[in-house]
């Protein structure tokens, strides 16, 4: 078990803007950083990060946390891996006393698989660097391909021996469960339950996810018959998506921010080749249809994407169509193509690093205007076929979601396929609108299996059903699964909330107030108020015991809290997608902003009276229910003469708060 010593260490080193960052490629706006959100698919940017607060806040998905959370959240990570993970990152040794065989036992399953993986990659390594076999066949063959032994070392290269059990026998005699060997795919089970290895004979290519850890494997034979496949991958698993990795994308996520490009290749060797001549902002496919969880994170990073393609024309024109989903997503694409029938692989081996970095300096194309060039040159004159490769570019223009950049490629393919702009412009509206009646129809389908019947009765609106986002995150409304309905009164509770967080420890310069803080004034005044929002009454109970001991606690201590609610409400009160621009408030313009900050009296007055009238009109409504259940002559007096003091106290809140009241 990690110490706490160690995790408060951890998390003071760790950066809010370093640790996103490696993830998320963020903009300077104001005193925020910005970016796409990695959490949901957003074409504008709603992801904020907040410096000087440590935190981040999304205001279109809502997920909001400091850097243990993201680590978390985007890699599902348990909250020891996510304190080893930043621990790795800042150079913070890690303290640990003794666990229980208990707590032994209850390791995450997961954690079990990442572990596992780690041994097979050192396994794999020692295998090609300190065995004769290894030495002789692995590395003989890495070498013979060109690779020098830096980059080798560099993507954790190895080898399997050429045996069926080698690694099976040496990770059990190490304590793994068979189970978990087969779960990873490292072992594969025969019918009588015995296990034998899944990559033995071949060259290993680890695959890392985005944090370095190794999640999978590629093997490649080296052997020539043909009933042995080429290349054997590890299948799905707890930690491996192949649908959401990029192959070498651990290595090349700052290079591609730096750059701003990323080159998209098909297989390993072609990874290794590029960084091998000094370009490191290239991913791998590995090999398979590129997915849309691919394409997102690719986006995370950078908008623009060039294919490298081999010169086989017939599998150039099999990948067009896949190629389209990365328009859809709104990336800006472009295409390679080397000559001969080169890959990027053989060009580099053939031209050096120097000549390789000129060509795909000069020789990219925008993928619209390559594919319309490439379907042409298949025409050969048949109008037939000339009329489906104008159907086939219009449908990839229509997937691009950036109208301007539509209005441009009409224009410029009007010319290249000779045909009148207007006549490509009807094309491109009907196959949209045919796309959103399809959309239409799936959506009712999906509705129609719907059992209404259990759903919950909607005489009213939720009370939140009015307000914005804007007025959302101001407010600090948390709409959770299974929590109690969004109410004024909860509203209220979280406004003092906010405050509390945002200003508590601020002096309260109000005449006759000295330098006392605003959090002690503002809880003295509702020390008769119980919070019926859960969160909020957690928060506001904590600054109270805080307060005994003249401490205020800071917003920080919360972000981290082992409670969700309380984390994202938090969260919540301390972010604001709104910043004021800094052409105001300058000595230029003479145009001067008041602040929030500069009326703290009005705000904690108002919070504190709009609470106590909402217990008033509370305590009236219990009132009117005892008097209609016609109570004695004597009970009656009691309750009229209480009524009519809370009825004088609702009025004189109301004058405070500036309120008409009709009652």
């Amino acid at each position: 078990m990690i110490t706490k010593e160690t995790i408060e260490k951890v998390l003071d080193a760790a950066r809010i803007e370093e640790v996103v960052g490696d993830f998320v490629d963020l903009k300077k706006r104001g005193t925020s950083l910005i970016g796409n959100c990695p959490f949901h698919n957003e074409k504008t940017p709603s992801f904020h990060v907040s410096v000087a607060k440590g935190i981040y806040k999304c205001f279109g998905c809502g997920a909001g946390g400091d850097s243990l959370k993201f680590v978390m959240e985007l890699e599902k990570y348990t909250y020891p891996e996510a304190i080893r993970y930043l621990a790795d990152k800042y150079h913070i040794g890690i303290e640990e006393v003794q666990r229980s065989p208990a707590q032994l036992a209850a390791q995450d399953k997961r954690e079990s698989l990442y572990v596992l993986s780690s041994w097979a990659g050192k396994y794999f390594k020692e295998q090609l660097w300190t065995t004769e076999n290894g030495q002789a066949i692995g590395l003989s063959y890495f070498k013979e391909r060109g690779y020098r032994e830096d980059i080798i070392k560099k993507f954790d290269l190895g080898y399997s021996p050429d045996q069926w059990t080698a690694l099976s026998d040496a990770a059990v005699q190490h304590g793994f469960h068979k189970d978990f060997l087969k779960e990873i795919g490292l072992s594969i089970e025969r019918d009588d339950g015995s296990i034998y290895d899944r990559f033995r004979g071949r060259v290993i290519f680890p695959i890392h996810n985005l944090t370095g850890r190794i999640i999978g494997f590629g093997g490649r034979t080296l052997k020539t018959e043909k009933s042995v496949p080429k290349y054997v991958n590890s299948p799905e698993s707890d930690i491996y998506h192949k649908s959401d990795v990029l192959y070498g994308l651990n290595f090349a996520k700052k290079a591609i921010m730096d750059k701003d490009t990323c080159y998209l290749v098909e297989g390993y060797a072609d990874v290794l080749s590029m960084h091998q001549a000094g370009v490191e902002n290239v991913v791998s496919s590995s090999g398979t249809s590129l997915t849309t969880g691919q394409i997102r994170l690719i986006s995370r990073f950078t908008k623009n994407v060039v294919i490298l393609y081999d010169g086989d024309a017939a599998g150039i024109k099999a990948s067009l169509r896949g190629t389209d989903m990365l328009l859809e997503e709104g990336l800006n694409v472009k295409v390679l193509l080397f000559p001969d029938g080169n890959d990027p692989d053989s060009y580099v081996q053939k031209y050096g690093s120097t000549i390789f970095k000129d060509y795909i300096a000069s020789h990219q194309e925008d993928f619209i205007f390559y594919k319309t060039n490439i379907l042409l040159k298949d025409t050969g004159g048949d109008p037939i076929k000339r009329a489906e490769v104008i159907r086939e570019v219009v449908h990839s223009i229509s997937l691009i979601p950036d109208e301007i950049k539509v209005s441009v490629f009409l224009q410029q393919c009007s010319h290249l396929l000779d045909i009148e702009e207007r006549v490509l412009l009807t094309e491109l509206n009907k196959m949209r609108l045919q796309k959103g009646k399809a959309q239409d129809k799936k959506d009712a389908a999906v509705s129609a299996k719907v059992n209404y019947s259990d759903m919950p009765p909607t005489d009213e609106p939720p009370a939140d059903f009015f307000l914005t986002e804007h007025e959302r995150s101001e407010s600090g409304l948390q709409s959770t699964t299974g929590s109690s309905p969004i109410t004024p009164e909860i509203l209220q509770e979280r406004e003092v909330v906010r405050i509390l967080l945002n200003y508590g420890a601020e002096p309260a310069v109000w005449e006759g107030d000295g330098d006392i803080p605003v959090a002690p004034l503002l809880l003295s005044a509702l020390d008769d108020i119980t919070f019926e929002d859960r969160p909020s009454a957690f928060i506001v109970d904590v600054f109270r015991k805080k307060a005994e001991d003249f401490e205020i606690p800071e917003p920080k201590f919360f972000f981290s809290h082992d409670d969700k609610e309380v984390q994202d409400l938090a969260i919540t009160c301390v972010s604001t997608p709104y910043e004021l621009s800094p052409n105001w408030n300058d000595d230029k313009r003479k145009i001067y902003v008041s602040q929030e900050r500069e009326h703290l009296k009005e705000l904690t007055i108002q919070a504190v009276y709009r609470i106590k009238k909402r217990k008033v009109e509370k305590e009236m409504v219990k009132i009117r229910e005892e008097l209609k259940a016609h109570p004695s002559e004597s009970d009656l007096e009691i309750l009229l003469a209480k009524y009519q003091k809370l009825k004088e106290a609702e009025k004189l809140l109301g004058t405070f708060l500036g309120n008409i009241v009709v009652k």
